[in-house]
């Protein structure tokens, strides 16, 4: 029983954290970022490094057509003895093409579709159908952030999201919900990161959150682990802390998030995605930063 729940939070969290691109997609037109995992009573650590860019084309008044690209190179420096070769997987990549559409369909609302083909791959050998994975969804924004006339500007997103590293074969809900309290104070509810955020001005702001983050590839080489096979390699986390933001600009702006993992899963699983071998789930600090150029 334990186990089977553990396994739902898994997917629950590899769910949601590819639902985490859907606003970066959404608003960001480029995106560089590090994030840093160390283990905790442990040499080993894992970094990640992220650049993205996405290239609205103006097919028709307020509709755009979008195009993009990501790439996370996910870098695992394992230092203690395991019982594999740890030189099969010390490099992750996943490769994300974006080609989205987004229309106003009314004055308040605006409908987004996105598909998003993916390669999440040790990139060791020749690509198989085992490295590629598709993901999309259909969306629904009223934005209302820059409307003069709103008392309290929001924004509210709604949609339907499909992820094939899931193993559900269902779309699944998504929510998120910000608003602007006043000058100083505003927050974000939803999933996969919520927030509440102190405007110290509008070029400097600092926040608590909750966010959830991790990855899922296949290893192009599978391995015998205590005499089971691996052909799959998942990192799930949730976390809090605090974070920084400076606007250089309007639309330039650099970031830093801080804090502690409450949930942490590192693992080696098999074709099924069961888990077979725990490469860590002691709870350490947590760190992403980087810079974005946004809508």
């Amino acid at each position: 029983m334990i186990l089977r729940f553990s396994k739902c939070i898994t997917v629950f969290i590899i769910i949601f954290f590819n639902v985490h691109f859907v606003e970066a997609q959404l608003t960001d037109l480029a995106r560089l970022e590090y994030s840093f995992i160390p283990k905790g009573n442990s040499e080993d650590q894992y970094t990640r490094l992220r650049a993205l860019v996405n290239y609205p084309i103006e097919t028709s008044e307020d509709c755009y057509l979008i195009f993009g690209a990501e790439y996370n190179r996910v870098i695992l420096n394992l230092e203690d003895d395991y019982p594999f070769d740890k030189s099969l997987l010390e490099t992750i990549n996943i490769i994300d093409l974006n080609i989205g559409y987004t229309f106003k369909s009314s004055t308040k609302w605006r409908l987004g579709l996105k598909f998003n083909p993916r390669i999440a791959s040790t990139l060791t050998e020749k690509l198989t159908s085992d490295d590629f994975l598709l993901n999309g969804g259909v969306f629904a924004i009223n934005d209302r952030t820059k409307d003069e006339t709103a008392k309290k500007p929001y924004r509210l997103v709604l949609g339907l999201t499909y992820n094939a590293t899931a193993g559900v074969p269902f779309p699944l809900p998504f929510v998120s919900y910000y608003r602007r309290i006043n000058e100083n104070w505003s927050f974000n509810a939803g999933v996969p990161k919520s927030n509440i955020k102190y405007f110290f001005n509008e070029k400097n702001m600092l926040q608590t959150f909750v966010t959830l983050d991790g990855y899922y590839a296949h290893l192009q080489r599978p391995q015998q682990v205590n005499g089971k096979q691996v052909d799959n390699i998942s990192l799930s986390l949730a976390v809090g802390g605090l974070g920084y933001e400076y606007c250089f600009t309007k639309h330039l702006v650099a970031y830093l998030y801080t804090g502690y993992t409450f949930r942490l899963n590192n693992a080696l699983r098999n074709e099924n995605r069961d888990e077979v071998f725990k490469l860590n789930d002691v709870n350490t600090f947590y760190l992403r930063t980087g810079l974005k150029f946004k809508i």
